[in-house]
């Protein structure tokens, strides 16, 4: 097997470096918008839902969408509302250079409104939706933005509170306002659109077009800041375009696949934050270069019903949401005890058929079946279509990987940063490797610094380290933060990721830890969290876990128990637990289901990473109460703190 698939793989990596194709060049962001719209004109490129928000645009530019239902709209006309608001946002002052925020959730017209600042020559900067008053302060006043484009109201009171400390020149609402305001820097974007439709010229809009260089700065994107402020990544139209070629090459229709692929006939559910780089690219830039689709959900909540409307063949997310996928799938097989066995034999059928080479005729069959009794209806959950999924933004369990993989809903896992752009690796979708985070993509050249590790990994079959890397993707550095910008390369310009990796003699790529998250033990020992966490992503009773122990004796973990299943396994068992989670948290009976899931665990690790104290806490770690980034990454340091008598407590006792 191992043989054959290097040969195999050797012709696809040929195939990719050799692939070209319009959707491939070394053109802006803005001509490659336009270049694809030319192509695509009379194919549908986006999808937006009516009765979710009050847009402005369909008051005059466009058809409200009846309530609960998508609508489609062509490439020919998104371009036409592009260059409209292009003439718009020009025709109140932006210039080229100028930043310009956006301040929404990810929705049709957060698309539109970043490839119309782009085409008039300005500098996106970007802020999530759920920012705070003083957060958007920063966000907008670091920059030295000009203008803001908000989503509604709501967001619009955050911006009045923090412009004091602002030079905006103009606050442009996506949505169509409630009541008359005293204003007269205030506009919806219909109004916008409606103003650039009178004045706009096709030789001035080319002319702006023409003007921006594949170096030219297209947009600041501030890190997450897990730990620390945010800083403002610095990423050209080259950085972002490059990037696109790059995954293109790797999904895109070249003649030598017979897998999946993204191309025009593609179609994608957007919902997460175009604030981050990871959907920008992939979910963004990457499918309108190609042609393809894209419905906007209402939101990850309603997901279930937005996939089954839209029918998509492909989809990009964070781990996080594939987690919650599979606990919606597997809440309905326990609604039996029957549908339960059913299920775990599938699952168990589905993973050995994934793994082997040559299945025999009685593992076919009982695919088969499986795929009747249970895949098919999971499939038809998701709409029906799904060819494969990419995951990004944080790390992903491979016993989960491996059950989509049986499912036959492949999950290829993905690497990067907003410093790249983000890809650097991802699975091939000929050759996906479990485990990994995939091989790097072309023109992409990588190694490690092993001087940041330990022992810890010596048994490793390949080199493990810090990952640097270099490419065209790659940021130049932080807005107005020199020394930090000096500090993230090499003194001979190799990024570094801050990550620990093991690229393995095969050239694909597994992630270990962050290294600023590598715990170190009082006995000198270092344990990456990171797996020990993911290993509980499958779980059935054991919703989130955060693993500690920098400085201590011993590896510890805070739990949160998924109460759903574990009320309902109480009523299976005809137990009675406490009505109120706190006091479920202190059940014995709880203690123990729990336990025996942290043993089993446990017996995947050495000794000295097995956890050997937790406590249950009863509440999830969400965006909501500051416990995770919107992009779902855990903030350890907001969750030690906000939980620390519970950790004093496990390391008293």
């Amino acid at each position: 097997m191992g043989e054959n698939l290097q040969v195999t793989g050797m012709e696809w990596r040929d195939a990719e470096k050799e692939f070209t194709d319009p959707a491939i060049e070394r053109t802006t962001l803005a001509r490659m918008f336009e270049d694809s719209a030319e192509r695509h004109q009379n194919r549908p490129a986006q999808q937006y839902k009516g009765g979710v928000y009050g847009r402005s645009l369909t008051e005059t530019a466009l058809p409200a969408a009846p309530d609960g239902e998508f609508r489609s709209i062509s490439y020919a006309t998104m371009r036409d509302i592009v260059r409209n608001l292009a003439a718009g946002f020009r025709d109140l002052g932006v210039e080229a250079d100028d930043r310009i925020g956006i301040f929404a959730d990810t929705r049709m017209e957060w698309a539109q409104t970043d490839f119309a600042l782009l085409a008039a020559g300005a500098v996106v900067t970007t802020v999530y939706r759920s920012s705070s008053v003083s957060q958007v302060e920063y966000l907008l006043g670091d920059p030295e933005a000009t203008g803001v484009v908000v989503e509604n109201e709501n967001l619009l009171e955050r911006v009045f509170e923090a412009e004091d400390a602002l030079d905006l020149e103009f606050i442009v609402v996506m949505d169509s306002l409630s009541r008359e305001y005293d204003r007269d820097d205030l506009y919806t974007l219909g109004e916008v659109h409606d103003r650039g439709e009178t004045v706009f010229d096709a030789d001035e809009y080319e002319s702006w077009i023409d003007a921006r260089e594949l170096d030219d700065l297209a947009t600041l994107i501030y890190t997450s800041g897990t730990t620390g402020k945010p800083k403002g990544v610095r990423l050209t139209h080259w950085n972002f375009r490059s990037n696109v070629n790059q995954c293109y090459r790797r999904f895109g229709p070249r003649p030598d696949k017979e897998v999946p692929v993204v191309d025009q006939h593609s179609k994608t559910v957007s919902f997460l934050p175009l604030a981050h780089v990871f959907e920008r690219t992939a979910g963004h830039f990457m499918m309108f270069a190609a042609g393809a689709t894209v419905a906007y959900a209402e939101s990850p909540d309603t997901l279930q019903d937005d996939f089954r409307a839209v029918r998509p063949t492909t989809g990009t997310s964070v781990p996080r949401v594939y987690e919650r996928i599979y606990d919606a799938i597997r809440s309905q097989a326990d609604e039996s005890d029957l549908k339960r066995r059913i299920f775990e034999w599938a699952t168990d059928v589905g993973k050995a058929y994934h793994e082997v080479d040559s299945p025999g005729v009685g593992l076919r069959a009982q695919k088969l079946l499986a795929d009747k009794l249970v895949f098919d209806q999971v499939k038809d959950g998701l709409g029906g279509n799904i060819e494969f999924f990419i995951s990004g933004g944080g790390s992903l369990s491979a016993d989960l990987c491996a059950l989509y993989h049986g499912m036959g809903l492949p999950i290829l896992e993905g690497y990067g940063l907003t410093e790249t752009s983000p890809v650097i690796s991802v699975n091939p979708p000929e050759a996906p490797e479990i485990g990994t985070i995939g091989y790097p993509v072309v023109d992409e050249k990588v190694k490690v610094d092993d001087s940041v590790v330990g022992e810890q990994f010596s048994d490793a079959a390949g080199e493990v380290g810090e990952l640097l890397v270099k490419g065209p993707n790659v940021t130049d550095g932080y807005w107005n933060k020199p020394e930090e910008t000096e500090q993230a390369f090499t003194e001979d310009g190799w990024f570094r990721t801050g990550d620990i990796v093991e690229i393995r003699p095969d050239g694909y790529i597994a992630f270990r830890e962050r290294a600023k998250e590598l715990l170190v033990l009082s006995t000198g020992k270092n344990v990456a969290p990171g797996p020990i966490e993911d290993a509980f992503a499958a779980s059935d009773i054991v919703e989130q876990c955060l693993v500690m122990g920098d400085g201590r004796k011993f590896v510890s973990a805070l739990i949160v128990p998924n109460v759903e299943e574990v009320r309902e396994r109480a009523a299976r068992e005809g137990l009675s637990l406490p009505d109120d989670d706190r006091e479920l948290c202190r059940d014995d009976t709880v203690y123990e289901w729990v336990e025996a899931e942290v043993e089993r665990i446990n017996q995947r690790f050495e000794s000295y990473e097995r956890i050997k104290q937790f406590r249950l806490v009863p509440i999830e770690f969400t965006e909501d109460n500051d416990l995770l980034t919107p992009t779902m990454k855990k903030k350890r340091r907001n969750i030690l703190d906000r939980f620390a008598d519970d950790i004093d407590a496990i390391y008293v006792d």
